[in-house]
């Protein structure tokens, strides 16, 4: 596969973190308040063909076999996965998007505001719930390294990348974040990176409770607020993740 260009991928993610402003002036938060139903990237029809076809990802992966298994269960055709233009892919959308927005359920206290990301409690937050995020991998990790080929392919790495930055947003804010200066990205940036990390950790921890990625994520995470070492480059963090997922699912022979 051709290297992805580095400034194409640190656009995407730019546009991703994007925000409204920069200051600690600013009246808004970059984080919307709203999530109505519509705002998903799915209709009617896919969604149900895609919610009927992720019961079959366990058996049988993030694959156009789940998607035809899935629309002859949820009452279609079976050509009819073929509105689906991004094939494979849609399903690991359909994952990413469900997964973040179940997030909300974690944390009954969600949403308390605060301007100060290291005050009492904010932390503790964002490590509880990028670590509930990872366990939702859990019934399709055993297929995740054949989703993270999927995603690393140039067509779909850029909706990937916005993908892992939302949830980096979302987890901020369920936390109490709510200071808009410019660490703003940075904190998210680092976020992503340490859960990236741990997502391909967790693909080959055979580890009880996946004690040994829960280690790693609270170690990281423990670094960055102790030596205050947040991401300063988008293109650092960008780099470095393709970088790993490449490097990770080439040394499992994934042909990419």
């Amino acid at each position: 596969m051709p290297p992805y260009p580095r400034q194409a991928l640190v656009s995407s993610l730019a546009l991703a973190l994007r925000g409204p402003c920069l200051t600690r002036s600013c009246s808004q938060s970059f984080h919307s308040f709203h999530h109505p139903p519509s705002d998903g990237p799915f209709g009617a029809v896919e969604d149900a063909i895609l919610a009927a076809a992720y019961r079959h990802v366990p058996e049988h992966g993030f694959s156009r076999r789940a998607l035809g298994l899935g629309a002859r269960d949820a009452g279609f055709l079976d050509i009819s996965p073929s509105i689906l233009p991004e094939g494979s892919f849609s399903l690991i959308r359909y994952h990413l998007v469900t997964r973040r927005r179940d997030l909300s359920r974690q944390d009954p206290a969600a949403g308390a505001a605060s301007q100060d990301p290291a005050a009492s409690g904010v932390a503790e937050k964002v490590t509880q719930l990028t670590w509930a995020r990872l366990r939702a991998n859990e019934a399709v990790i055993h297929q995740w390294q054949q989703a993270l080929a999927i995603m690393a392919q140039p067509s779909y790495l850029p909706a990937s990348l916005k993908e892992l930055a939302l949830l980096s947003d979302e987890i901020w804010f369920l936390a109490g974040d709510r200071a808009v200066d410019p660490s703003w990205y940075s904190k998210r940036a680092s976020l992503s990176m340490i859960y990236s990390s741990a997502e391909l950790l967790m693909t080959n921890d055979r580890s009880p409770g996946y004690a040994e990625t829960r280690d790693f994520l609270h170690r990281r995470l423990a670094e960055t607020r102790t030596a205050g070492s947040y991401v300063e480059s988008l293109g650092q963090w960008a780099g470095f993740t393709v970088n790993a997922s490449l490097n990770l699912l080439r040394s499992k022979g994934v042909p990419i």
